[in-house]
């Protein structure tokens, strides 16, 4: 086993980083659309994240099967990062659509 990520692992943990990222700051946009009352632009942003979760999910797909493949990743702090950083950004996606709701529900008051 090498004690160095291959270059594919490295492009899938960087597109881990780099599309959870997107998701997450796409969701920060949306909260901030909704609250200013601009809820088109707030359902653009939480598809926009919700599209780069899938593409993060894409990225995580390939490193798990080609662990179950028999070709495992060397653990490094990058790669944990990376998960890390993408479980951040689901749970804050998801509760972007809550605050998303709740300003659409206190706007119809």
């Amino acid at each position: 086993m090498s004690e160095t990520m291959s270059q594919e692992q490295l492009e899938a943990v960087m597109g881990l980083i780099i599309n959870a990222g997107n998701a997450k700051s796409d969701a920060m946009e949306a909260i901030q659309a909704a609250k200013v009352g601009d809820f088109a632009l707030a359902q653009e942003k939480l598809t926009a994240a919700d599209q780069a979760l899938v593409e993060a999910h894409h990225s995580q797909t390939g490193l798990l099967t080609e662990e179950a493949s028999g070709n495992p990743m060397t653990v490094t702090l990058l790669a944990v990062h990376s998960q890390d950083h993408l479980m951040t950004s689901i749970t804050f996606n998801d509760m972007a659509k809550e605050v998303v709701d709740l300003y659409k529900r206190l706007g119809n008051e």
